[in-house]
C-alpha cells in the first residue's frame, strides 16, 4: 500500500465540508480511542494556550439583513458548508465561527458587514 503524504490529506481535507470533516474526527475516535483536538490541545504549550483563551471570539449572526444570497456566499466561503447548511444559518443565525483569534474575527465581521449581515463578536 502507497503511503499518502501528509500535503494530500490536506488538499483532501480542503474539498470537504465541515460536516464531513466532523464526521472523519468522529472515526477517527471511534477507531483509535483518541480525540485528535485533545491531542492538538495537549500538544500546545500551556502559556499559549491561557494567552490564546483570552484573544479568542466567536463570530455571531444576528440578521442576515436584505442581501441574503449575498450574506450566503460568505457564510459558505468562510466556513466551507454546504448551500443548504449556509442558508439555514443565514436564515436562523447563530455562530458562523467559534475560537478564532481577535484579528480573524475582525475581519469576518466587516466580510459580513459588507454585505449587509448584523453580526456580534462575543
Amino acid at each position: 500500500m502507497a503511503k499518502i503524504e501528509n500535503k494530500d490529506i490536506i488538499a483532501a481535507l480542503k474539498e470537504k465540508t465541515i460536516l464531513e470533516v466532523k464526521e472523519l474526527v468522529d472515526m477517527m475516535k471511534e477507531e483509535f480511542g483518541v480525540d485528535p483536538s485533545a491531542v492538538a490541545v495537549a500538544a500546545a504549550p500551556a502559556a499559549a494556550a491561557e494567552e490564546e483563551g483570552s484573544s479568542t471570539k466567536t463570530v455571531v449572526l444576528k440578521n442576515a439583513g436584505a442581501q441574503k444570497l449575498q450574506v450566503i456566499k460568505v457564510i459558505r466561503e468562510v466556513t466551507g458548508l454546504g448551500l443548504k447548511e449556509a442558508k439555514d444559518l443565514a436564515d436562523a443565525g447563530g455562530n458562523i465561527k467559534e475560537n478564532v483569534s481577535a484579528d480573524e474575527a475582525n475581519e469576518l465581521k466587516a466580510k459580513l458587514e459588507e454585505v449587509g449581515a448584523e453580526v456580534e463578536l462575543a
